[in-house]
């Protein structure tokens, strides 16, 4: 009995050695990322929002979450897509300037589902003399397969160049 019981003890114990070193902990592949399309799908979307604004209308081109925040000089923040919407409605019923967007940089989540964007941005008058121009950061979410700002600020480097 002491034999048979010995067996199985040392039966169970190769055993789960066996088991142990035959564990698989190889870790799932990481998402591939592509920062560079990121980049342009992301350019994209900002050379639209310009084009958009400077027609002097404002559609939906899917830039703003509904829940998105913007951060705009010398005012409280904008909460909400309507909220930005109106104020940029009334920004374009008192001037004529056109803006432009240069995406510089930017910083992708491992899995691509949140992108942080660092640019340009230019504005100029009809006669296409330099009136303002500055720095942005965008905040962008991944939602039902397509990039939407959440938040967003900029600021002005003080110069019309």
């Amino acid at each position: 009995m002491k034999e048979k019981f010995l067996k199985v003890v040392l039966l169970a114990g190769i055993t789960t050695i066996m088991v142990a070193c035959n564990n698989n902990n190889e870790k799932p592949a990481a998402t591939v990322v592509d920062k560079e399309q990121i980049k342009q799908e992301i350019q994209a979307k900002e050379s639209e929002f310009a084009a958009t604004y400077n027609a002097g209308k404002l559609k939906d081109i899917g830039y703003y979450a509904d829940d998105a925040t913007s951060f705009y000089q010398n005012r409280p923040p904008l909460v909400g897509k309507q909220a930005i919407v109106d104020f940029l409605k009334s920004d374009l019923n008192s001037n004529k300037n056109v803006i432009s967007f240069k995406t510089n940089e930017v910083f992708v989540s491992n899995d691509g589902n949140q992108v942080v964007e660092i640019g340009y941005f230019k504005v100029v008058d009809s006669a296409n003399n330099p009136i303002n121009s500055g720095n942005y950061m965008s905040l962008f979410e991944k939602r039902d397969g397509r990039y939407v700002s959440v938040r967003d600020m900029s600021a002005s480097d003080g110069s019309s160049q």
